[in-house]
């Protein structure tokens, strides 16, 4: 789908500062932005930097594949937000693999680098599906499955 008036195609995803932002398709033919919020894990309405990402205002901007934006938004809910239950447990399982590679001195192998991709996809339909749950309106767990 493309936005009216922004010529991209929707749903579109990006780093913005370190921070994983998406951009949605509304139904009236126009874009809403979602900014991560590291604090909650959930979704902050972004409209204001919308411009600034589409014509690169400011520097550290990437677009992202949806792959990307999943694997990012689960790297950062697991830097920043602390907890229990299965969600932190396997947050906890990919620490566990990256602390071995780092101690080692090494990339992952390709077998861990799998499991950690496979693990991180699992954790975002969970924490999203949990956010959709409790009313965030910018939760998609589908985007894991793009």
């Amino acid at each position: 789908m493309t936005a009216s008036g922004y010529g991209i195609d929707l749903p579109s995803y990006y780093d913005y500062y370190e921070t994983p932002v998406k951009f949605v398709p509304t139904p009236d033919g126009g874009l809403t932005a979602w900014r991560l919020d590291r604090e909650t894990g959930g979704w902050q309405p972004a409209n204001d930097i919308v411009d600034e990402i589409l014509f690169a205002i400011g520097g550290d901007i990437y677009v992202r594949s949806a792959e990307r934006f999943v694997q990012r938004t689960e790297e950062e809910r697991a830097r920043y937000l602390k907890g229990e239950g299965p969600i932190f447990a396997l947050y906890e399982t990919v620490k566990a693999i990256e602390d071995v590679a780092i101690a080692e001195r090494r990339a992952y192998t390709p077998e861990e680098a799998a499991l950690v991709r496979g693990i991180r996809r699992r954790t975002f339909v969970m924490f999203e599906e949990q956010l959709r749950a409790a009313g965030d309106p910018g939760a998609d767990p589908t985007i894991a499955a793009l």
